[in-house]
C-alpha cells in the first residue's frame, strides 16, 4: 500500500509541475540580470548554483557533440579540450554569482544558458518588471477617452525624367 501512495504522490508532483527545467533555467538567467535588486539577488544566488551543480554537462555535452561532428578521434579529444574549458568557466561564473549576489549593481559574469557552446552571448533578454495596466472598464466614466486619429497618408513621390 505504501508503494502505491508513494507512487501516486510523485506522479501528482510531475504533474503539478509549472514548467519544464530548461523554462527554469532560463527564468534564473533572466532574473539574475534584472535592475531591481530583490530580483536580481534571488536570480543570481539561483544562477551561481545552478552553474556550479551543473558544470559538468558542458563536458559531457560537447564531447558528444564534436565525436559526431569531427573525425573519431580528433572530435572526441576536441570535445573533451572544449567540454574542459566551458566546465571551468561555467563553475568560476557560478562561483562569482554565490559569492557576489547581495552586491548592488553588479550582474555577475554570466556564461550562456546553453551547454551546446558556452562562450555564445548569453541570450537573456532584460528583465522587465511587469507594467501596471489600466483597462477602460477601470477609467471613471467622467474621463474622456482620447479617439484614435488615422495615420496620415504617405506622400506620393514625383519620378522627373
Amino acid at each position: 500500500m505504501r508503494h502505491v501512495i508513494t507512487g501516486l504522490a510523485v506522479l501528482l508532483v510531475l504533474l503539478a509541475a509549472p514548467r519544464p527545467a530548461g523554462a527554469v533555467r532560463t527564468q534564473v538567467h533572466v532574473a539574475a540580470e534584472s535592475q531591481k535588486y530583490s530580483t536580481k539577488a534571488g536570480g543570481m544566488l539561483g544562477r551561481g548554483l545552478l552553474n556550479a551543480v551543473t558544470c559538468f554537462v558542458d563536458l559531457l555535452v560537447n564531447t558528444v557533440n564534436e565525436t559526431k561532428a569531427g573525425p573519431p578521434l580528433i572530435g572526441t579529444l576536441t570535445g573533451v579540450a572544449k567540454g574542459t574549458g566551458c566546465g571551468v568557466l561555467r563553475l568560476g561564473s557560478g562561483a562569482v554569482d554565490v559569492v557576489t549576489f547581495w552586491v548592488p549593481g553588479f550582474n555577475g559574469f554570466p556564461v550562456s544558458d546553453s551547454y551546446d557552446n558556452c562562450l555564445a552571448s548569453p541570450g537573456v533578454a532584460a528583465y522587465q518588471e511587469p507594467a501596471m495596466t489600466r483597462t477602460p472598464m477601470e477609467l471613471p466614466s467622467d474621463v474622456p477617452m482620447p479617439a484614435a486619429e488615422p495615420a496620415p497618408a504617405p506622400a506620393k513621390r514625383q519620378w522627373k525624367k
